[in-house]
């Protein structure tokens, strides 16, 4: 049972602060359910501890920085998977992925682009309808012959690690390095490659 540092929380009931943990629960990854108990007056009550993780933050094209955001990041991928035959949650399974790639690497500061490649990335590991459609916009494509030569290059991809297929399925796609991160390609488990550390000789 971890030792408990008199003074640390207030006894709701007569806001003693020497309490003491008579009960602790993981509930998560980043969540302590504790049972306290208060020396004066022996009230019992709950509070819940969570780990909070270091500030990451985006460094927009232009300049400017923002907090990054999970659930904007979700939101986007939910938006390319609308209506694809993707497991639920899907979206937000991505978006928790690569915001453990980002602080596997242990900066503070990681560019819009890097995020913007990872996104795509896993997209196009899941769904490659979904990841025209995310990239049309990340990308900005200004007319049809853009959006032609993306699927172009998508069909050459599926032809070559599977000829004679035409349909939009997986394809694993060759990684390259952004940032000094791996993204694209696929690790041997089936899992995207992206936010793997490359190894420098």
């Amino acid at each position: 049972m971890p030792t408990e540092v008199p003074g640390t929380v207030r006894c709701p009931s007569c806001g003693e602060r020497d309490t003491r943990v008579v009960d602790s629960r993981d509930l998560d990854d980043a969540a302590i359910r504790r049972r306290r108990e208060c020396a004066l007056c022996g009230s019992r009550f709950t509070t819940y501890e969570r780990i909070e993780s270091a500030r990451l933050t985006v460094v927009k094209s232009d300049g400017r920085r923002e907090e990054f955001d999970r659930d904007k990041l979700a939101s986007g991928l939910a938006k390319a998977l609308t209506r694809r035959p993707v497991v639920t949650g899907a979206a937000i399974a991505a978006a928790d992925g690569i915001e453990s790639d980002l602080r596997a690497q242990g900066v503070t500061e990681v560019p819009s682009s890097l995020i913007g490649e990872m996104a795509m990335d896993r997209l196009r590991t899941l769904d490659q309808i979904a990841y025209v459609r995310f990239a049309s916009v990340y990308q900005s494509f200004d007319d049809l012959e853009q959006l032609k030569r993306e699927v172009d290059t998508l069909f050459a991809e599926r032809a070559a690690v599977a000829p004679g297929q035409t349909s939009m399925g997986l394809v694993n796609t060759a990684p390259k390095r952004i940032g000094g991160v791996v993204v694209g390609g696929a690790a041997p488990d089936g899992r995207t490659a992206a936010g793997r550390r490359t190894r420098r000789s």
